[in-house]
């Protein structure tokens, strides 16, 4: 959520950085520093009448021990209509509050000036990519018919016990997904990243807290009963472990890691470019999530990239990195980037992973302070990031590490998984 005070002292830039996001924010943002306006000027006439209020009651007890009962019972009417007075400012207040509120739920995070303007993923700027695309034999297959093939992911039986996009992994399939995860958990930790077991269900303050709501309700799965939701990542209930938390500069930066099961309606997802494992409801991710110092967020962000780099050079999977436009970039993001996988079965680009800085959007709903060498309280800024998405990274192996004769397993894995190919 964005500050009222940094709308105030840079309207024309947060109007003009949102329109990246094809957002004429101008009436937000007008309605914004008026309802702060109302909201100050109330609060101001409130104080005063509290004051005078306070001040009369003090007068009244003085002449009631003074003697002068009269001149006190007349004081005592004008105290009764400054406390009703102060009752309805009050509750005009907290209406003007509640309406300032709404409305900046609904004001997305300011754009980073890198971001380009544009309406959707075709916008998006690649920056980087490195691999070899392999040359494959005759006959290659996309992973859904490898699946079956090999007898590894069952769709069908997924479809039966639950539904579309819950697939059941079987034998070496099951494997190869379990030694992924542990890679990935393995190289995050290596790296400095704490790790944590997380819920898998949150209340709605958590999803409040890192932007999914009110923005993504109606993708995200709701548990009516008890009011919890399924989270869509790792990044929510990780996130939030410092809501409502005050560090100490000297903690920061804080980086942990996650593995979690996610779980997404997807609603909307049709076509022949979500077959298999191309988009699913519940899918296995690991996550990477720092708590920075402002002034070094960006950095911490280069590091995230490089990291992820890391581990799909070991992967050798040929990989690329867009910089997402504005009609591109998540609702809470500042700035965010994208590795996607190259699909040779499928010819296609597969997204694997997103890495966001947030800035103090997050941190602002969550309350995430840390006390500054001023000795004053200042929002961190959070990041996050996938390391990774499971789905369409093993997706790329079976397609691109298939052979005539089985599936290679990628070397850096096979002290994981304990075979070499699946045939």
């Amino acid at each position: 959520m964005l500050q009222v005070p940094f709308i105030r002292e840079n309207k024309e830039l947060v109007i003009e950085r949102l329109a990246k996001r094809n957002i004429d924010a101008t009436q937000m943002i007008h309605d914004v520093i008026s309802f702060d306006e109302d909201r100050k000027r109330i609060q101001t006439e409130l104080d005063n009448t509290l004051a005078e209020s306070n001040a009369l009651s003090k007068e009244i007890g003085n002449l009631f021990k003074s003697g002068e009962a009269q001149k006190a019972n007349l004081l005592k009417e004008k105290t009764s209509q400054l406390k009703e007075k102060s009752k309805e400012l009050a509750e005009t207040l907290n209406n003007k509050s509640d309406a300032l509120s709404e409305l900046l739920y609904k004001i997305p995070n300011v754009p980073n000036e890198l971001v380009p303007r544009g309406n959707s993923d075709l916008d998006n700027e690649e920056v980087f990519k490195e691999g070899d695309v392999p040359v494959l034999h005759e006959g290659a297959l996309p992973h859904w018919e490898l699946a079956k093939k090999y007898d590894i992911i069952d769709f069908e039986l997924g479809n039966k016990i639950t539904g579309a996009g819950f697939p059941v992994y079987k034998g070496k399939g099951a494997r190869l997904q379990r030694a992924l995860i542990a890679y990935f958990l393995d190289k995050n930790t290596a790296a400095g990243y704490t790790e944590y077991q997380l819920p898998h269900l949150v209340n709605e303050a958590s999803a409040f807290g890192t932007g999914q709501l009110p923005d993504k309700e109606g993708q995200m799965y709701h548990v009516t009963g008890d009011n919890l939701y399924l989270i869509p990542t790792a990044e929510v209930p990780g996130t939030n472990i410092f809501r409502d938390v005050v560090l100490n500069e000297s903690e920061l930066p804080i980086s942990i890691t996650g593995y979690t099961p996610c779980f997404r309606r997807e609603a909307g997802s049709y076509g022949a470019h979500v077959r298999g494992l191309n988009r699913l409801h519940q899918f296995d991710k690991v996550e990477i999530i720092r708590v920075e110092h402002p002034s070094k967020s960006y950095d911490a962000l280069d590091g995230m990239i490089n990291h992820v780099k890391d581990i799909l050079k070991e992967l050798k999977l040929p990989y690329r990195i867009l910089r997402l436009c504005g009609g591109d970039t998540s609702f809470a993001s500042a700035l965010t980037y994208d590795f996607e996988v190259f699909s040779t079965a499928q010819d296609r680009w597969l997204e694997i992973s997103s890495i966001s800085n947030f800035e103090t959007f997050q941190a602002n709903r969550l309350k995430l302070r840390f006390k500054n060498s001023d000795g004053k309280n200042e929002l961190a800024h959070t990041l996050n990031g996938s390391s990774l998405a499971l789905p369409r990274v093993l997706a790329g192996i079976l397609e691109n590490y298939q052979t005539k004769d089985g599936i290679v397993i990628p070397e850096v894995l096979q002290a994981y998984t304990g075979f070499n190919i699946i045939d």
